[in-house]
């Protein structure tokens, strides 16, 4: 499995302005030309644009100084100099760029080719020939280029999908999202399969969702233990959140006991996570050996429960499918 890189501190520095040339004609039988200094150019800028191929930052976690060109220095017969060539930074789409010295959002990146100018070249300097004028035929002045600015980087990634599924490690969200999607999440019996988020498409009559694979939560997690925050962020612009509860545990009791943890670890990251809970998906159903004693009321507000067995098929997740379309 590739690494999963989802957060990433970088540089990113502008060109510097080309100088402004003092320079003046020459032509044969005239003494003293007048002034043809060009300007300089301009200094690259540093964009970001979003591009909803990429999941994750592995594609710059080997360059953490991305610098644009400096423009080009301004010329005799009033040439001006070359802009500096821009610096385009592609990200995953849900990117959001923070300036680590002041700690303030500069931008999200929500959209494939959203482009945002985050770090602007210097201006050119003039060339002497701009400053010719009535009282002054033949100037010498001329300018330098402006500095471009630099800023230290904290780039942040939150996928952006419509659905979340949410559970502890192995309590089959894998499988649900291989059925749902068609997609191909790695699977196994064994807790963090799943190290990144797998996102699949949902396509219905109706329109098409993206659901996310959220890896495995642990008790603790709100407070940074296992995966921690570093995952829980993901769930953050979901519009729906699904519960996924593994009913292969020894009672019902368990059973609540599994909800009402991953409850509390949602609560402590975010109040607002749990409003967002409208499905439950009690998973392993094949497994349960206290199918009588299942009583819904426990899980609290009502929503509405679906039953899936550890391999579970197409049929058994049209219902869920179906409210979802609604």
């Amino acid at each position: 499995m590739s690494e999963y890189i989802d957060e990433i501190k970088i540089k990113v520095s502008s060109g510097n302005g080309g100088d402004g040339a003092t320079s003046f004609r020459r032509e044969k039988f005239v003494q003293y030309g007048g002034p043809d200094g060009g300007n300089g150019g301009n200094g690259g800028n540093v964009y970001f644009l979003g591009n909803n191929n990429l999941s994750s930052f592995k594609d710059i976690s080997q360059k953490r100084y991305f610098k644009a060109r400096k423009g080009g220095n301004g010329k005799g017969s009033k040439k001006n100099g070359k802009n500096g060539e821009d610096i385009v930074i592609a990200v995953p789409l849900g990117t959001e760029i923070i300036n680590i010295e002041t700690n303030k959002l500069i931008c999200e990146v929500l959209k494939h080719n959203e482009k945002h100018l985050i770090a602007e070249g210097g201006k050119g300097g003039l060339g002497n020939a701009i400053f010719k004028s009535s009282k002054n035929q033949a100037p010498r002045k001329s300018t330098s280029g402006k500095n471009g600015v630099s800023f230290n980087l904290n780039l942040n990634l939150k996928s952006l999908s419509d659905i979340g599924l949410l559970g502890f490690p192995n309590v089959g969200k894998s499988s649900l999202i291989n059925v749902l999607t068609n997609s191909k999440a790695e699977i196994g019996n064994y807790a963090f399969t799943t190290l990144s988020p797998n996102l699949g498409v949902i396509k219905t009559f109706e329109k098409d969702f993206l659901v996310a694979d959220i890896p495995g939560i642990i008790e603790g997690a709100s407070k940074g233990k296992g995966l921690g925050l570093r995952f829980l962020k993901h769930i953050e612009r979901s519009n729906i959140l699904i519960e996924v509860l593994d009913s292969s545990c020894n009672s019902f009791d368990k059973l609540i006991e599994q909800h009402n943890n991953l409850i509390f670890e949602l609560e402590s990251y975010s109040s607002d996570l749990i409003k967002k809970i409208k499905f439950l998906i009690i998973n392993k159903y094949d497994l349960c050996k206290f199918k009588n004693d299942i009583d819904e009321s426990k899980f609290g507000d009502t929503k509405p429960i679906y039953f899936s067995c550890t391999n579970c098929t197409e049929e058994e997740v049209n219902s869920l499918i179906k409210d979802l379309s609604i």
